[in-house]
């Protein structure tokens, strides 16, 4: 150990020994040199006010200039530390700014039935209400009820069917959409029908997206306002059924607007539809921008693996898939992922148990930008006004009884008419920016320093090369003048024997 520190220490010493020599090559400057260096740099320097406190022969003008000159560099070091304490702030500004297109593209449209299951297979699986509570808790985190009539019922299904598929069960036997369903369709004068919706699982069963990112409409763009998709469902009260227990007590459709490279969400973003009524919806574009952290909440490296485009909502699945995939080694229904569906034994032991620690550890978290899922960089949204009006009228009534075949009492308690618009051929962009960027930080504080001291880019070099200049020296002085002065000194006991010496004469 020692051998090899004692290399060390020899190598450090030559090149202490080498700095020392290349410095001793250079002369030290006499202090009249040295006076005169800074003589010329105080009537040389573009500083301004520098050269007036050498110049003047007053001292009374010297000591006025001198308050001057230093009145103003404290007023110039106080304001660039307080431009730089706000820019550090991250300070934003909101823009609002309004665009008029000729064209604009036209949102998805996702419909579901709010009577979800078909009215023979709730009555041959009784329990199906308390099993779809439990599906249920997948999205909304609501507790199982134990206190249920039917529990001791369910618990005897859970052990009798454990291989029991949800995914396979809702879309047999829950909503469908054929002609007998959908009995109108028209985008913009032209006819469509049920092969121009894609199917979709949500909280309400099988749902059904009109405009999806992979239908055609989705390229097409909306170039007249007021007209757009028109709509007319038959929910069929007598085949589809839901539980009033679990406060599904109405009849009609549910649907939300959202951007075709988005999956819906329904929960809290539903507009409703009843039965007998026809529902008019006038629809705004609304793009929202948001600043990358530290000036805002997003992050732009976060990407999904289920979905091309990032959103909050799919990213709380993504992130609840993974750790109940990680805990209970199957993927729920309702959640995003590639792995064995979860059967309802695990759906009861393992899936809910884990969503309440999720819940409890806040594993899954979204907004701010160390969350799990923060809020997207960009996004858009289609708020809606909606209105209602009796459907259909007296004569319509007749008019469709004969059409379908049906009763009037028919039509009045099974048919949804929808019919959605733009209001305008604009959109409006909500965006986020930074409120000082490095170019405008670096302006501010170059105008600070012109308008107090009369300073540029130049005047910080030659003030740098001064500094440096006088350093040189003093590293000059003090590494080599120094150790020679020590060492050419005789020591204090030499002194001392002389002095005896001269005594004892």
């Amino acid at each position: 150990m020692e051998q090899t520190e004692k290399p060390k220490a020899s190598a450090e010493k030559g090149l202490l020994e080498k700095i020392k020599l290349c410095l001793s090559k250079k002369p030290l400057p006499s202090p009249t040199e040295r006076k005169k260096f800074d003589h010329d740099f105080a009537i040389s320097t573009s500083f301004h006010g520098v050269h007036n406190i050498v110049h003047n022969q007053s001292k009374i003008r010297k000591l006025i200039w001198s308050v001057i000159v230093l009145g103003s560099v404290s007023l110039v070091v106080w304001q660039i530390y307080s431009r730089l304490v706000n820019y550090f702030t991250w300070p934003t500004t909101t823009s609002i700014e309004v665009q008029y297109v000729e064209k604009i593209e036209f949102p998805a449209v996702t419909f579901c039935n709010l009577n979800r299951f078909r009215t023979e297979a709730a009555a041959k699986f009784g329990v199906i209400f308390f099993l779809w509570n439990i599906v249920y808790k997948v999205v909304h985190l609501q507790e199982i009820r134990s206190n249920y009539s039917g529990f001791k019922d369910a618990t005897d299904f859970l052990e009798s069917h454990q291989n029991f598929s949800i995914t396979e069960f809702v879309k047999k036997n829950g909503f469908y959409l054929n002609n007998r369903t959908l009995l109108e369709c028209n985008f913009f004068g032209k006819p469509c029908g049920p092969q121009d919706f894609a199917h979709v699982f949500t909280e309400y069963g099988n749902c059904f997206t009109f405009n999806h990112g992979e239908n055609i409409q989705a390229k097409e763009k909306v170039s007249v306002s007021g007209r757009g998709l028109s709509l007319l469902f038959n929910v069929n009260q007598g085949e589809f059924t839901d539980d009033p227990a679990l406060g599904f007590v109405d009849a009609g459709i549910i649907f939300v607007i959202h951007s075709p490279k988005k999956v819906p969400q329904i929960d809290g973003l539903g507009l409703s539809s009843p039965v007998g009524m026809h529902a008019r919806v006038t629809i705004r574009q609304v793009k929202t921008v948001h600043q990358e952290h530290p000036w805002g909440e997003c992050n732009p490296n976060i990407k999904l693996q289920n979905f091309s485009t990032y959103s909050t909502s799919g990213c709380l699945k993504e992130c609840k898939a993974q750790h109940i995939q990680e805990q209970c080694g199957c993927v729920p229904y309702l959640l995003p992922g590639n792995g064995i569906e979860c059967d309802l034994q695990k759906f009861y032991n393992c899936v809910s148990p884990t969503l309440d620690l999720i819940e409890l550890k806040g594993l899954c978290t979204m907004g701010t930008h160390n969350s799990s899922c923060p809020v997207s960089c960009e996004e858009t949204e289609y708020p809606a006004t909606i209105s209602y009006s009796t459907f259909p009228s007296q004569n319509a009534l007749k008019y469709l009884s004969k059409k379908l075949n049906q009763s009037q009492e028919y039509i009045r308690e099974n048919l949804v008419n929808i019919e959605i618009n733009y209001s305008d051929l604009n959109y409006k962009i909500t965006q986020q920016q930074k409120a000082v960027s490095v170019s405008e930080l670096l302006a501010d504080v170059g105008g600070q320093l012109g308008l107090f001291c009369g300073a540029s880019m130049i005047t910080i070099i030659e003030i740098i090369e001064y500094i440096f200049t006088n350093f040189y020296w003093i590293c000059i002085l003090f590494l080599l003048k120094i150790p020679k002065m020590t060492q050419g000194a005789p020591p204090p006991g030499h002194h001392l024997e002389k002095r005896n010496h001269i005594e004892e004469c």
